[in-house]
């Protein structure tokens, strides 16, 4: 037998190719036991179904949703909480019968992820403030939210409230007594580092404290403690630490360990996520909580939001199909909540030494 077609099964099962093409893209047009036999003759005969390019053309969507991230899969997946959000969009369009397609930024010569791979809409989780891939994507004028970003003129957004939840975590310190306190901060700047180094800030406005700020990228997880380290090893160190993320959090534990300094007991650290990592460290870590499976949800549902509208503008006025959008767009903010564990107490009343050098 020769290659399958639709006109293949059309002869066998005695009906038009529109008929089984219909079966395929658009089975409520035919009866369940028609569809069925076309079905059971397709897979007979092996016909895997419609070339899936043509068949996007012809629906003019790809059934699939774009994720724009900073760096390869692999450096996002080491971050608990980037996995934790990857997993809630990619569940999530999965209930709307959608496919996730990760946009990796900055990356392509020949072919730009951003403006060459067919998607009907993006996410746009982890990016560079300026990035020429939200560029491309705005070019597309394809449906957009963004994810931890500045927002967008006409683009939906979904943030967290950093400067609350960090106000409150440097609050908690102030309380309990601690007036030399280091920040270990996220270098480059992203929108989440800037709220929460003003959410610090707002804090410390209200009580003469000592402020030591150290900022790091967030790869190599070595940058981290190494600046941890340096801040944790100088004769006048903090009495506690408020670092970026629980990631910088744990790497603050390893290098008060590393220096012999006891945490809570020499010196305290607050991270910030409260994501699978932060309950199970040791001594268990006081952070910031913030709902990322549920920022990952919304996000999806505002998206399809667009999509559907821009579907009813096209039904409406086909010429405001692909209009610029307005320049107004919802922008929701989610609370924050402060979680206190282990990691923290009130500063010692003697501070003692570190260690004159980290073990490697």
């Amino acid at each position: 037998m020769g290659r399958a077609t639709l006109q293949s099964i059309a002869d066998e099962v005695g009906v038009s190719r529109m008929t089984i093409s219909n079966a395929f893209s658009r089975p409520e047009k035919l009866s369940a036991d028609l569809r069925t036999r076309i079905l059971a003759v397709a897979e007979k005969q092996g016909y895997a179904g419609p070339d899936p390019a043509a068949r996007a053309l012809a629906r003019g969507r790809t059934g699939t949703v774009g994720l724009l991230v900073t760096g390869r899969l692999g450096d996002n997946v080491r971050d608990a909480v980037g996995t934790q959000f990857l997993v809630a969009v990619a569940d999530a369009l999965s209930d709307h019968g959608l496919a996730l397609t990760l946009i990796v930024a900055g990356v392509g010569s020949d072919v730009v992820p951003a403006r060459d791979v067919p998607m009907d809409g993006a996410l746009v989780y982890v990016s560079e403030p300026g990035s020429p891939d939200v560029e491309w994507l705005r070019k597309r004028e394809l449906p957009l939210v963004t994810i931890d970003q500045d927002p967008l003129p006409g683009v939906p957004s979904i943030n967290v409230d950093d400067l609350a939840g960090a106000r409150a975590a440097a609050q908690h310190l102030l309380d309990l007594g601690h007036r030399r306190i280091g920040t270990l901060n996220l270098d480059p700047v992203s929108p989440p580092s800037l709220e929460r180094a003003r959410g610090w800030a707002q804090a410390f406005a209200t009580t003469e404290v000592e402020v030591v700020e150290v900022v790091t990228p967030f790869r190599p997880p070595e940058a981290a403690y190494t600046a941890a380290v340096r801040l944790l090893s100088a004769a006048d160190r903090p009495t506690a630490v408020l670092c970026y993320s629980d990631a910088y959090a744990a790497q603050a534990l390893r290098a008060a360990e590393s220096l012999g300094l006891r945490v809570p007991d020499d010196v305290s650290v607050v991270g910030f996520d409260d994501g699978p990592l932060a309950a199970s460290l040791s001594p268990a870590l006081t952070t910031v909580a913030q709902d990322v499976t549920e920022k990952g949800r919304l996000a999806v549902t505002r998206l399809l939001e667009v999509t559907a509208a821009r579907a009813a503008d096209a039904s409406t006025s086909p010429a405001s199909a692909s209009a610029a959008p307005t320049s107004t767009a919802p922008r929701t903010v989610m609370a924050t909540s402060l979680v206190v564990r282990d990691s923290t107490a009130p500063p010692p009343a003697q501070v003692r030494p570190a260690r004159a050098q980290a073990d490697s």
